[in-house]
């Protein structure tokens, strides 16, 4: 536990293994001035949160499964759910089962593939995993397309939690502009198949407005508090992680907040400022310890269906 609350991190990639050089489905490409341009953004990034560069991909998967197991046993984390990892679904399946009690794994593929339905399927049936992770601006249809209504009526059959980032992508220098990139493109789809929880991380990532009024529209929509949160301060009124805990908890109240670090790399590893920041926050504004425990972990239980948390 963590000051007496069990955590549940959400929303944890996969950090880079030797020998898996292709990107993943959505990494952003940079060249030219644009590469120097995101490059600095970066590197100023890291200065401002006092973080180390990230390391070149020198390990196996089941050397960095076992740091991550280690990362979550120091930090105090109960169950770390992997929402993406290098290389098939397969593989990330591997590494999970060597500590299936801590390790959660979401499915990760483009679900505009003609067999994505069939893809998370097995995913789900046969390698055990409890979710499915999207991008939204990578999706090039609307999201209420015939063609992605198998993935759909799976995820509704399932109850599936369905993990789709919306907003700015990519950090600075990435993608802001997409007939996806805002949560209310999800409104017809969310009414749709009310049975599946969307859990829409980093606040919104700049549609803050945006998400809030989905999550009012829709009881099925969750708000992940993953990551640095950077984009407020490119929001054009005044915006923090208080007013952010703040404006959630009245919208949409504590059973449908869920905590997530987005943590991957080392040597930062589980990144505890997160945790720590968030949970500083949810006290000064006089949560309850039922709150909390809801945001920390049992939301996220209730979602991954862990009957024993």
């Amino acid at each position: 536990m963590y000051q007496g609350i069990k955590i549940i991190d959400f929303h944890v990639h996969f950090p880079p293994v030797a020998g898996f050089e292709k990107p993943l489905w959505g990494s952003p490409t940079f060249t030219g001035e644009h590469l120097d341009y995101v490059n600095k953004l970066r590197k100023r990034w890291l200065e401002e949160w006092d973080f180390p560069e990230p390391e070149s991909r020198s390990l196996s998967g089941e050397e960095q499964a076992k740091r991550w197991a280690e990362e979550a046993e120091k930090n105090q984390i109960e169950k770390i759910v992997f929402v993406t990892g290098h290389g098939e679904n397969d593989n990330l399946a591997k590494w999970i089962q060597l500590y299936p009690d801590k390790f959660i794994g979401f499915a990760y593929h483009d679900p505009q593939f003609p067999d994505a339905r069939e893809k998370l399927a097995y995913a789900v049936e046969v390698l055990g995993f409890r979710g499915y992770k999207m991008f939204a601006p990578l999706i090039d249809c609307p999201l209420d397309d015939p063609k992605l209504k198998p993935i759909w009526e799976y995820c509704a059959d399932k109850k599936l939690p369905v993990l789709i980032h919306f907003g700015t992508m990519g950090g600075g220098g990435g993608v802001v502009e997409h007939i996806n990139i805002n949560p209310l493109s999800l409104a017809n789809v969310a009414r749709t198949y009310s049975d599946i929880p969307f859990v829409i991380p980093h606040f919104g990532a700049g549609f803050w407005g945006e998400l809030l009024r989905l999550a009012w529209s829709c009881p099925n929509i969750y708000i992940d508090t993953s990551g640095s949160n950077q984009w407020v301060r490119w929001m054009p009124y005044p915006l923090d992680l208080e007013s952010l805990f703040r404006k959630a908890y009245e919208t949409v109240g504590p059973e449908r907040i869920i905590f997530g670090s987005d943590s991957s790399w080392f040597p930062r590893g589980f990144a505890r400022r997160y945790l720590q920041d968030q949970m500083r926050v949810c006290r000064q504004l006089n949560m309850k310890k039922e709150d909390l425990e809801l945001i920390f972990g049992k939301n996220a239980a209730r979602l991954l269906k862990l009957d024993d948390f």
